[in-house]
């Protein structure tokens, strides 16, 4: 009796240790799931303009934008944010890559809608006839299609060069303009409607690029649903004269409510 109570004791001595350290690895592997060296890449819709809450650079990052809410939520082991607001494809290559490394596991990217002219689109929408806007929306959709896939090839090889043990995720564009909505004046639903078609255009084209270099597209055209321009509680701000580079820019409830979910879903 003695002997068996004595084995018990120890079996239970020896289990306790096997789950002890069973817990450590566990935690460890945890601890090591979430030391993420990440790294934010792109443009405006990167950076945060709109959000407010500036860096005071001529990139105006925000403190509210989707990778630094994710960077603050997350802890990773570094972070670095390089996405600037009115950044190009080659604006990404020639500057924004320097913190990328064979030990960056994160990278998240949004591109194209510079190269692709889309400021201007706005700006002649805005301010022309309605023909003249049509006809803005047929050229970049044009440039969609000829030049913008090779720019963003380029991009996508130089991360994997650099980085390529990254998981990288690239976000697209929201749609502008809820059709049929609550805005009473400003421009014809046909040129909202032909702004919208032009954004499709461009994330489709964006997703393809990123799928053929084993990237992953976060579509935040869904989560956006409800809150273009337009509805009733809009994450997107419209024309606004007193501070036009945040014309059409995600607000700060854009960026946490649309951007950060689709990027926490595929980070």
């Amino acid at each position: 009796m003695k002997m068996s109570r004595l084995v018990a004791f120890s079996s239970s001595l020896l289990l306790g240790a096997a789950l002890a350290l069973t817990g450590a690895g566990i935690a460890n592997a945890d601890s090591s799931v979430k030391a993420v060296d990440y790294v934010a890449l792109g443009d405006s819709y990167s950076s945060g303009v709109g959000a407010g809450s500036y860096d005071g650079s001529s990139c105006k990052r925000s403190s509210r934008a989707f990778p630094a809410l994710w960077a603050a939520a997350n802890s990773p082991a570094s972070f670095h944010f390089a996405a600037c607001s009115g950044a190009r494809t080659n604006d990404v290559t020639s500057g924004q890559l320097g913190q990328l490394n064979a030990s960056t596991d994160l990278v998240s990217i949004s591109i194209g809608g510079n190269d692709a002219g889309f400021a201007d689109v706005m700006t002649t929408c805005v301010l022309q006839s309605e023909a003249t806007c049509l006809n803005r929306v047929a050229t970049a959709r044009a440039y969609v299609d000829s030049t913008l896939p090779a720019r963003l090839d380029s991009v996508y090889a130089a991360i994997k060069a650099k980085a390529p043990s990254a998981r990288v995720v690239v976000l697209g564009y929201p749609r502008f303009y809820q059709l049929g909505g609550g805005c009473l004046a400003g421009l014809s639903e046909a040129e909202r409607s032909a702004i919208n078609g032009a954004s499709d255009h461009l994330n489709t084209a964006t997703a393809k690029r990123a799928a053929d270099h084993g990237f992953t597209f976060g579509d935040v055209r869904p989560a956006f649903t409800g809150h273009e321009i337009c509805s009733s509680n809009s994450w997107l701000h419209s024309v606004n004269w007193l501070n036009i580079g945040e014309s059409y820019h995600p607000t700060a409830a854009g960026q946490s409510g649309g951007y950060l979910p689709v990027f926490n879903s595929a980070a």
